[in-house]
C-alpha cells in the first residue's frame, strides 16, 4: 500500500486549497502581457480584409480591440472599439496607415494594452474579398425572409449577389444572381431548404474574388410528436420519480411540463424544464399526490413540436 508522508500530506493539502481557491477568486492579468500576432508592428499588405489575431490569455474573460487611422498619438478616426470573447476578429479596410491595440480583461482586472502598426496599400479588387456581415453561417431561421448583408470594398461600385439550393453546380439555375448598389438585400425565400450565398465586389473594369460561402436555412417545420416511455399512465411511484420520452433526430431540446393533480396548472414556477437530455429525475411531490406531465420538442430553428400524450402518476 502506498504510504504518504507528512511533506506530501501539506503539498496535497495546499495544491487542494489553491485549486478551490481559484474556482472562487479571480486571479488578477493584470501583470500579464498580450502578444500580438497578426498583423505584426511594421506589417504592409495589399489585403483589404485583415483578420487580427493575438495569443489568448490565461485567465482573461474577453478582451478589448481598438483600431486608428493613422496612429495612436495623431489619430484622425477611431475605427474600432470592441470587445470580444475570442482572439481574432476580421475587418475590411481602405487602404492606409493604421495602428490597432489590445488589452484582455476579466471581471476585476486587466492588462496594459499592447499595439502595433501597419500598412494598407492601394490594389485592384481582383485580389480582395468582400467580407459577408449577416445572416451568419449555418444560421437557421422560421422566417420566410431575410435581409443579406455585407461590408463595403475600396474600389468596388456594386456588388453581385448569389443565392443557391444546390452549391452553385449549375450557375444557369441559380435561387438569385443579382447585382445592386447596396450594402444589403432583402430575400424572400420560397422552399424550406438550404441556401448558400456568396458576394461579389465589381466595378467598371474589374471584379473581385468571391466571398466566402456562407448557408442559411429555412425551417417552419415543426418536429413530430414525442413519444412518452416510463413511467406508465396513471401507476403508483416512488421519488424520485424517473421520467423518460424517446429522443427525436430533428429535437435540439425538449420542453418538460408537470402540472397539478387539475392536470392544467403547472407544478410550481420551476415548469417547464428545458432540457437537451431525454430524461428528467422528478423530486417534488407529495405521498399520494397525482400529478401530471408531457414533453414536446423543439427543432434548431425554435419550430415548437405537438404536445406528447398527458400521462400521470402517483406519488406512493
Amino acid at each position: 500500500m502506498l504510504k504518504i508522508n507528512n511533506l506530501s500530506k501539506i503539498a496535497l493539502l495546499f495544491a487542494i486549497l489553491f485549486i478551490g481557491c481559484k474556482e472562487f477568486i479571480e486571479p488578477s492579468i493584470d501583470r500579464k502581457n498580450v502578444v500580438l500576432l497578426a498583423p505584426s508592428n511594421g506589417a504592409e499588405s495589399s489585403i483589404y480584409n485583415q483578420t487580427f489575431w493575438w495569443e489568448e490569455v490565461e485567465d482573461a474573460l474577453k478582451y478589448r480591440l481598438q483600431l486608428v487611422t493613422p496612429s495612436f498619438d495623431k489619430t484622425t478616426r477611431l475605427l474600432l472599439d470592441t470587445v470580444i470573447r475570442t482572439n481574432k476578429f476580421k475587418f475590411p479596410l481602405d487602404p492606409g496607415q493604421y495602428e490597432w491595440r489590445v488589452r484582455a480583461e476579466n471581471g476585476s482586472s486587466k492588462t496594459a494594452y499592447v499595439s502595433a502598426s501597419f500598412t494598407i496599400h492601394l490594389s485592384s479588387i481582383k485580389q480582395q474579398q468582400v467580407q459577408l456581415l449577416a445572416p451568419a453561417n449555418h444560421a437557421v431561421t422560421t422566417e420566410a425572409s431575410a435581409i443579406f448583408k455585407w461590408s463595403s470594398l475600396y474600389g468596388a461600385n456594386k456588388y453581385r449577389l448569389q443565392i443557391d439550393t444546390n452549391n452553385f453546380a449549375d450557375e444557369s439555375q441559380l435561387f438569385l444572381d443579382k447585382t445592386i448598389s447596396n450594402l444589403e438585400f432583402t430575400v424572400v425565400f420560397n422552399r424550406q431548404k438550404v441556401y448558400q450565398w456568396r458576394v461579389q465586389g465589381k466595378n467598371d473594369t474589374a471584379e473581385s474574388k468571391w466571398s466566402e460561402l456562407r448557408d442559411v436555412k429555412f425551417d417552419k417545420s415543426p418536429p413530430a410528436k414525442v413519444e412518452l416511455i416510463s413511467p406508465a399512465n396513471n401507476v403508483v411511484v416512488s421519488k424520485p420519480v424517473n421520467l423518460k420520452w424517446a429522443a427525436l433526430a430533428t429535437a435540439k431540446k425538449y420542453m418538460l411540463y408537470v402540472y397539478q393533480t387539475n392536470g392544467k396548472d403547472p407544478y410550481d414556477k420551476t415548469f417547464p424544464v428545458t432540457l437537451t437530455a431525454t430524461s428528467y429525475s422528478f423530486v417534488d411531490g407529495l405521498v399520494g399526490e397525482k400529478l401530471f406531465w408531457a414533453v414536446r420538442a423543439v427543432d434548431e430553428a425554435g419550430n415548437p413540436g405537438p404536445y406528447s400524450e398527458l400521462r400521470s402518476f402517483i406519488i406512493q
